[in-house]
């Protein structure tokens, strides 16, 4: 989840495989019963402390691999929302947490598709 304060967004660094290292948005799989929403905002709770008023989706990716030799396709999608309050203490499976712009963001281990959708969140062109 994209979560923005002022003009910078909240990354995890990543504390497991698949992607340990790297900055991320928070986030993680949907649990039985939950809806893609309801699952963003538990893992944001779960990897920072955190939480949101509104969301509102951002993009959606397809993305396919392996896992112990079968064939894999994840459908991941990003929300957006607004920083309400208190500061992300790093938890779950995150090692470090905190708000950064995109100048800070360039120096970072990160994926391509992170650094676009936070410049696309501080913007404005997403909640």
């Amino acid at each position: 989840m994209a979560v923005r304060r002022g003009t910078t967004v909240l990354l995890v660094k990543r504390g497991r495989e698949p992607s340990r290292g790297y900055y991320a948005f928070p986030g993680g799989r949907v649990e039985t019963g939950e809806d893609a929403e309801q699952a963003a905002r538990r893992e944001l709770l779960e990897e920072t402390g955190l939480d949101v008023g509104d969301l509102a989706p951002v993009r959606e990716y397809r993305v396919g691999g392996t896992k112990d030799g079968r064939a894999m396709h994840y459908r991941l999608m990003v929300f957006s929302g607004v920083h309400k309050g208190g500061e992300a203490v790093a938890g779950d499976d995150a090692d470090e947490a905190g708000w950064y712009d995109l100048d800070a963001m360039r120096g970072m281990l990160l994926s391509d598709f992170v650094f676009d959708v936070a410049r696309e969140v501080l913007s404005g062109r997403s909640r």
